[in-house]
């Protein structure tokens, strides 16, 4: 086969339409896609460039001057088919000499449909996302206008009530209302986030004041539990920096409020430290630990998804939506930096996360002038779980038997005997949720007794919970 043959049969059957034309613009050659889609048939072989398409070449004049603006360049124009209706098509001209020139069209009909029906899909779905962020910012504010107005009814009650046991109840409400405000935000946050109008808003701050702000936030509630509370920032931090400081605080608060509720005994720590600088920027590391009820390892990929809990009895014993994580997942990334974990089920957690913040003028030039707010040794983000826990001794306290665990029993049982002295039965029941903790590979004898005890608690029983605490004693000096 000759190679003239070969170009034309290759031409005969590509779907592009490919025709050639004189400068008195009569059609010489059309291959069998220009004549299906223009429906000339045959017809279109003799037929002129300017019946194809009219809003470029008039019918009767050379088409050599008016193809010259077209040549070489790919341009979207309407083509006629031989019942004078038109289509889209992407086309280019090019001249093959003095007397032949050459078209390639390509029909965008279904193109410019497919993208019609992208455009009205993206359209639908900012619509959609405007209308679900306007109704959940409608409807957490009418939620959260009756929860204050309960809020503020219980604060006055409380001022006015001296019955120990309505003041217990009233706690009970006040406390519902705090969460039930904490869920609202974090649906609020969320929804602004998925939304894409969450934006980070960077200002100057005194580092060691936001992170004293937050230490007193949560001290209260952890020296409650009697739990260790220890923070500890890198000397070189800068006192001043620039960022968001209402941001990092959420984030913090919500990585300390989930160590508090599954941490029953032992400590919780924050450790800061600063592990690069490029310019004016420098990026800090945060490492939240606690010695919680810990993860597993197939269970960690899901803390960070919206509303996901490690499994339902997380929800039904401790609470929250599981939006927390996902939420400050999202923030850190909008502060460029991201999110981890470390755990180890049954013995803690290490959440670390790391963000970059500006540095003012004032703090550009000047390294290590500011004091650390507690004590700071070895790089935290060089240090496993494993070495956190072997440190804090916490692997021997949660072993029945050893001297650290009998302490740590005898220690919990004084605190839960004067909870229940001073009738404050929900500390008392925190109490006795670590005694069972630090029971939990004792012998069948002590771990029944532990569980009757916490029973007797949440009865309110105080001869029950009284005779327990001896049981348990009396076990211990076997």
């Amino acid at each position: 086969m000759r190679q003239e043959e070969a170009i034309q049969l290759s031409l005969e059957y590509i779907n592009e339409i490919v025709l050639f034309f004189a400068t008195n613009g009569s059609i010489s050659y059309a291959n069998a896609s220009a004549k299906k889609l223009l429906e000339y048939g045959d017809h279109l072989l003799g037929s002129n460039i300017g019946d194809v398409f009219p809003g470029v070449f008039t019918v009767g004049e050379s088409v050599e001057e008016q193809a010259k603006p077209l040549l070489g360049q790919f341009r979207e124009l309407d083509a006629y088919r031989g019942n004078r209706t038109c289509f889209k098509v992407e086309v280019s001209f090019s001249c093959f000499d003095e007397d032949l020139y050459v078209c390639i069209a390509t029909d965008t009909t279904e193109g410019s449909y497919l993208q019609r029906k992208i455009d009205q899909v993206q359209q639908e779905a900012t619509e959609a996302a405007k209308v679900k962020t306007e109704f959940v910012a409608n409807i957490t504010h009418e939620l959260r206008t009756p929860v204050n107005g309960i809020l503020g009814n219980i604060l006055e009650l409380k001022d006015i009530e001296e019955d120990p046991k309505k003041q217990r109840v009233l706690a009970l409400v006040e406390r519902g209302c705090a969460d039930m405000n904490a869920i609202i935000n974090n649906i609020l946050d969320f929804s602004k986030l998925e939304s894409g109008k969450f934006t980070i808003e960077k200002r100057e701050f005194d580092f060691r004041e936001m992170v004293r702000y937050v230490e007193s936030n949560h001290r209260p509630k952890l020296s409650a539990k009697g739990l260790e509370f220890t923070i500890s920032i890198a000397p070189d931090i800068p006192q001043k920096v620039i960022g968001d400081e209402l941001r990092i605080v959420q984030v913090l608060n919500n990585l300390l409020s989930n160590a508090a509720k599954f941490t029953s005994v032992g400590r919780v720590s924050v450790e800061v430290v600063k592990t690069s600088r490029i310019a004016d920027r420098i990026e800090l590391f945060f490492l939240v630990i606690d010695t919680g009820i810990g993860i597993s390892k197939e269970n960690q990929d899901k803390l960070f998804q919206s509303f996901s809990q490690v499994d339902a009895s997380i929800s039904r014993r401790f609470g929250g939506t599981g939006l927390g994580l996902n939420i400050c997942k999202q923030l850190v990334e909008l502060m460029d930096g991201s999110i981890h974990v470390e755990s180890d089920e049954g013995k803690g957690s290490m959440f670390s996360f790391h963000i970059w913040v500006d540095l003012p003028e004032s703090e550009c030039n000047q390294a290590g002038e500011a004091t650390a707010l507690g004590t700071y040794a070895t790089p935290p983000y060089e240090m496993s779980l494993q070495d956190h826990m072997k440190d804090s001794g916490m692997e021997a306290m949660r072993t029945y038997g050893t001297d650290e665990n009998f302490t740590e029993i005898e220690r919990n049982l004084n605190k839960l005997i004067l909870s229940v002295e001073m009738e404050n039965w929900e500390k008392a029941e925190s109490f006795a949720n670590v005694l069972r903790e630090l029971t939990e590979n004792a012998p069948k004898e002590m771990k029944n007794q532990a569980l009757r005890m916490k029973m007797a608690v949440q009865k309110e029983d105080y001869d029950k919970t009284a005779m327990a605490v001896d049981s348990m004693r009396e076990l211990l000096t076997r």
